[in-house]
């Protein structure tokens, strides 16, 4: 299964995946009681796990991963947004693209119970790494290929990174802390939702150009040692940004009906469930949101 196309895979992980917004990671380094206190210092930026990487063989992009991370200053972004320690914009890098898919496949896996309870054992442990690289990837090679587009529809990978701070060096691996995709595109022929079954017209003289446009949300993730600062709403306001910008006026995101605390973030922004929406959404247990812009 392609794990790109977005209306084929109802299942992305920004639908899938818990809120990162609700199910933050909190950190209480306290010293136990009868035991002298030691004073540590932890960068939140190393807080991150570790990153598989491949070798340079299996792909065709020459992957740097100690590539440091270049202040912001110096891409050229049209769409950027600063919030507190970080900035929100389109991923320029080789090396976060490949963050980015090594991020969903973290996010996919969070989700999975089965491998909750059974990581902890070597060999389930070594195994599950090797399908996180895997899925990182392919992952990579799709986002990469989609992100390379010329044709009329669009997908442009926004990612988080941590603000440049003069005297601190860090990878571009460990300054990407969330990332989303969004996909601009043409409504199809007699739709006029994504994915809509109708039957279409018997005949129509609209060029696909010449079809509404509209946005697509998709693969939004949040990295666990950055959530809870308000990383995912930052990098929704920048895709409705960057969706204005292609002419869009609706915005569309699948979110899993057992994912309370992604539909409360999505409302909070304006998004509402579009009560039209097919039943193979209800097969695929989603729910279809729609912001008009």
């Amino acid at each position: 299964m392609d794990l790109l196309e977005v209306r084929s895979c109802r299942k992305n992980w920004s639908a899938k995946s818990s809120d990162p917004e609700e199910d933050g990671v909190d950190f209480d380094l306290r010293s136990a009681p009868g035991f002298p206190r030691l004073e540590m210092s932890c960068s939140q930026r190393d807080l991150g796990p570790r990153i598989p990487q491949i070798e340079a063989s299996s792909s065709r992009s020459n992957l740097r991963f100690d590539h440091l991370q270049p202040p912001v200053d110096e891409f050229d972004c049209e769409h950027r947004r600063a919030f507190g320690r970080f900035v929100a914009r389109e991923a320029v890098l080789d090396e976060e693209l490949w963050m980015a898919a090594w991020l969903r496949a973290e996010s996919y896996w969070e989700e999975r119970s089965d491998v909750r309870v059974t990581d902890q054992h070597p060999t389930v442990s070594y195994h599950l790494r090797n399908h996180k690289r895997q899925f990182t990837v392919q992952e990579f090679n799709s986002l990469k290929k989609r992100c390379s587009r010329k044709q009329d529809e669009k997908c442009v990978c926004i990612v988080v990174v941590w603000k440049h701070e003069e005297n601190i060096k860090c990878t571009v691996m460990k300054s990407i802390v969330g990332t989303l995709d969004l996909n601009i595109r043409h409504l199809l022929c007699g739709e006029t939702i994504p994915g809509e079954r109708m039957k279409p017209p018997a005949s129509s003289n609209l060029h696909q150009t010449e079809r509404p446009r509209y946005a697509y949300i998709a693969n939004l993730c949040v990295a666990k040692h950055a959530r809870r600062q308000g990383i995912a709403t930052n990098m929704l306001s920048l895709a409705i940004e960057v969706a204005t910008s292609y002419g869009t006026n609706q915005i569309f995101v699948d979110v899993h009906r057992d994912n309370i605390g992604a539909q409360k973030l999505y409302e909070q922004i304006g998004f509402q469930m579009v009560e039209q929406a097919g039943p193979h959404l209800l097969a695929d247990k989603n729910y279809l949101l729609c912001l008009k812009i």
